[in-house]
């Protein structure tokens, strides 16, 4: 049997472990600690964003996101449906309804005109408009964040952007979690950098900064005693995860750099493939990190994604799905959905490729072996 070649590993720069062997030799296990401030200080130098806050996930980051906007039971969000569970989710943590809409076709993220029509349609049905705005970057891929802040700014909706899959993308020379009111980052295993688990929440000003650390510190006020007029969370980033973290940060630009080399590869290699499309940049104003090489297969082609990922699986080659769009979920079966079939089309034909930074060229070339032996027989 081959090699395992697998989706996206977590991947090592070398000092990570002198920072948690830090953390242990000062007795620093517990969460916050001088790890936490210096992996915020990092992110915030990287992000050119002053004011991050350290979590203890991704979702954590979102659901603070809204806490911070007011988001509460009888709202309404607008969440992107092309996306990953946790982006939405959080939004019924707070008791709020949401409200999907459809993607556009050239980066597969948020259509900021079914976004407009579905503001207007939910003012008429609920006589307000909804609270807040989740746009998703998928799998790295920078949305037309200024078309949809365009449309928010008309109505005066906060933008809170998901970012968990785009550290380091760029858009229009800015990056990707820095657009909107807040931003959410994600350190999971298999993210551009990992804290084992992790994320991490942008804020606007050093005040909400604050605020937000008030939050995910259980809401303890300023007294001598336990006393809690707010519900809290335990959302905060352990010193542990944060000195892998610090690690993770001396090679964060080389990371990025090896994703847009595989991606590059992967673009030249399954050029010739009839039937196949990589994903690409639609223009210069946009800057992915390719946190995941995606594929598509067109209408014509006699074999479906599902069972390029099975012939793959067969060659002990790790691939994935698109995401099932939330619209199309049992959970959110009666939530209302605005646009056309443009999601629900990807899920059908596309498909993740093995894009971890780790990889070398001749194990892309031999995923790219098998998707030729499996599409060009």
């Amino acid at each position: 049997m081959n090699e395992r070649i697998l989706l996206s590993l977590a991947h090592m720069g070398g000092s990570e472990r002198e920072w948690v062997e830090e953390a242990f030799r000062t007795n620093w296990i517990v969460p916050l600690g001088p790890n936490v401030d210096e992996f915020e200080h990092r992110l915030e130098n990287y992000l050119g964003a002053p004011n991050v806050v350290a979590l203890s996930a991704g979702t954590a980051a979102i659901h603070l996101g809204l806490v911070m906007l007011g988001v509460k039971a009888g709202d309404e969000v607008i969440c992107q449906s092309f996306t990953f569970s946790a982006s939405a989710n959080p939004i019924c943590y707070q008791g709020a309804k949401p409200i999907f809409v459809d993607s556009e076709k050239k980066t597969w993220n948020m259509d900021a005109d079914v976004l407009e029509e579905a503001i207007i349609a939910r003012k008429k049905v609920t006589g307000k408009y909804p609270k807040a705005i989740i746009p998703v970057y998928l799998y790295g891929m920078p949305a037309e964040i200024d078309k949809i802040i365009s449309v928010t700014d008309r109505y005066n909706i906060p933008v809170l952007e998901d970012a968990a899959e785009a550290l380091g993308s760029e858009y229009r020379g800015k990056m990707c979690g820095t657009y909107g009111r807040y931003g959410a980052l994600s350190f999971n295993g298999n993210k551009i950098i990992t804290t084992s688990g992790g994320g991490a929440l942008i804020c606007p000003d050093e005040e909400s900064a604050k605020r937000v650390k008030f939050y995910a510190t259980q809401a303890r006020e300023n007294r001598p005693y336990y006393y809690h007029e707010h519900i809290g969370y335990n959302y905060r980033m352990s010193n542990v995860s944060a000195g892998i973290g610090c690690g993770q940060m001396d090679v964060i630009k080389d990371h990025v750099a090896r994703r847009r080399q595989i991606h590059d590869l992967y673009r030249k290699q399954l050029a010739d493939i009839p039937f196949l499309t990589v994903h690409d940049n639609p223009t210069v104003d946009f800057d992915s990190n390719f946190w995941l090489t995606t594929i598509l297969l067109s209408d014509e082609s006699t074999v479906t994604a599902d069972e390029l990922r099975l012939a793959l699986e067969a060659e002990n080659i790790e691939s994935r799905l698109l995401w099932r769009p939330m619209h199309m979920q049992p959970i959110y079966a009666d939530a209302p959905y605005y646009g056309g079939n443009v999601a629900e089309d990807l899920f059908n034909r596309g498909l993740c490729l093995p894009s971890g930074s780790s990889l070398t060229d001749s194990q892309i070339g031999r995923v790219c072996e098998v998707i030729r032996k499996s599409l060009m027989k």
